[in-house]
């Protein structure tokens, strides 16, 4: 082989990792606004990157000005965000204020951080008030609320019954009616929507993702899965990869 054709090969495989590396960081992007947008605290957490990290471009040669530049773009672009799905404007700006005066007192990078991780949760857990609000009676709200914090462990209608200090048939039925659902099968349906979700937008293994979501076994997870997506996860995985929205194994 020619020096000149080793060269386009070596070219032409570097440019197609740049692709896939660009497109990931984009869909990673897209997910962690997707998942502020929808109330999402267990996601943000998982795809949310410290500001400043790969990929960041330089706004000022001081690091903690560069930070908090940084800081007051993504307050823009979060508080943007959450009124496209649904939250006032005035809420939304009037929550980027606030936060981007927090980053302005800051004399640290790490508590301009801080504050950064506290904004997002602030807005994703207004996301969520925003989005269940109207829709469902109060208790029920705080019930959906209690599922979302504890997605990652196994969730028992006892226990959510416990913290709103009702009993635990009164909860079934109003969730039932108020849902259309069983409490149970709202709390599976929402661990394979966002098993889906990490199988798209992170490394982690199915087995992995079992465990992270609490379940009591891979064979039950991945009948939970099935019943849910309506495919098994490795098929999951095999048909988004073929249509391009995960690299192939």
């Amino acid at each position: 082989m020619s020096d000149r054709s080793e060269k386009y090969i070596s070219s032409h495989l570097f440019s197609q990792r740049e692709e896939v590396f660009e497109h990931a960081s984009i869909d990673r992007e897209i997910a962690f606004y997707e998942s502020i947008g929808t109330g999402n605290i267990e996601l943000v957490r998982i795809f949310s990157t410290p500001l400043c990290s790969e990929g960041y471009g330089i706004l000022s040669k001081d690091p903690l000005r560069n930070l908090k530049y940084h800081f007051a773009v993504s307050a823009a672009l979060i508080a943007r965000y959450c009124i496209n799905r649904g939250m006032t404007p005035e809420e939304a700006y009037n929550l980027s204020d606030i936060f981007i005066m927090k980053a302005d007192e800051c004399t640290t990078e790490d508590q301009v951080h801080a504050i950064h991780s506290e904004m997002i949760e602030s807005y994703t857990r207004h996301m969520r008030v925003v989005l269940n609000s109207g829709v469902y009676s109060k208790q029920i709200v705080k019930a959906i609320d209690y599922i979302s914090e504890h997605l990652h462990s196994r969730i028992m209608i006892e226990d959510a019954a416990n913290y709103l200090d009702i009993s635990p048939a009164y909860l079934s039925r109003l969730f039932k009616s108020e849902t259309g659902v069983p409490f149970s099968e709202y709390v599976n349906r929402k661990k394979a929507e966002e098993a889906a979700n990490l199988m798209l937008y992170s490394e982690y293994s199915d087995t992995e993702i079992s465990n992270l979501f609490g379940f009591s076994s891979q064979s039950y997870f991945i009948k939970v899965f099935r019943k849910f997506i309506g495919v098994t996860p490795k098929e999951y995985k095999k048909r988004s990869a073929m249509q391009g929205l995960i690299k192939k194994a």
